[in-house]
């Protein structure tokens, strides 16, 4: 199966080893902000940024990282008034895709 991370590897391999390094090794694990809170940051300016194929890994993530339904839905909304309202019609779509792979 081909991941994003395998994709990253073999087109970037300096990229890859940056984003598991630094992105995720350090900047997810600074104590200054909770797993929870990143995820809710993430997930409402990869919403704004219209970034779907990081957004469905983002908020499988989030639900990981104790976001709920209802608060990733709640960050689409709150997201749609400042980013517009493709933004928040895409993320729907890719947050219901999620919800149904997850039976929740």
């Amino acid at each position: 199966m081909t991941t994003p991370r395998s994709i990253m590897q073999e087109v970037s391999p300096k990229l890859a080893e940056m984003t598991v390094d630094v992105l995720f090794g350090d900047i997810w694990e600074r104590p200054e902000l909770s797993k929870r809170d990143r995820s809710l940051i993430t997930v409402a300016n990869l919403v704004a940024l219209y970034r779907t194929d990081q957004l469905k890994g983002h908020i499988g993530r989030a639900l990981d990282n104790g976001v709920t339904r209802d608060e990733i839905s709640e960050v689409i909304l709150h997201t749609t008034f400042y980013a517009g309202w493709p933004t928040g019609a895409n993320a729907a779509r890719v947050a219901k895709e999620v919800f149904d792979e997850r039976g929740i």
